[in-house]
């Protein structure tokens, strides 16, 4: 495959800051998971309230953040997403400190 296979877009908050590179390819081949990425890392301001409003839509929280500090959700296309608390850790409370792993991230 060549650039001329590929579309490319660089998403980034502002000049200067990390850069996200959106990728997609027009060739036929088939991806699967883990040939194509590891995962992306967002920060939130309360990584309980996020996890309850993925909750509320319907998204499973594969690696609840039982620590105050980091949860993993997958999108629709099987791909881990890491959340990460903005700032200091949160208190540890229920119903998060109790619940378990599912699946893999």
């Amino acid at each position: 495959m060549n650039q001329a296979d590929s579309a490319y877009i660089f998403l980034a908050t502002h000049e200067g800051a990390p850069e996200i590179e959106v990728t997609h390819n027009w060739d036929e081949r088939e991806y699967t998971n883990g040939d194509n990425f590891g995962h992306f890392a967002f920060r939130v301001d309360n990584i309980y309230a996020q996890c309850d409003t993925f909750i509320q839509a319907g998204i499973e929280i594969l690696r609840p953040p039982r620590d105050g500090h980091m949860a993993f959700v997958k999108d629709p296309n099987n791909i881990s997403i890491e959340l990460l608390q903005n700032g200091e850790d949160l208190e540890p409370i229920e119903p998060w400190i109790s619940m378990e792993n599912i699946g893999s991230w």
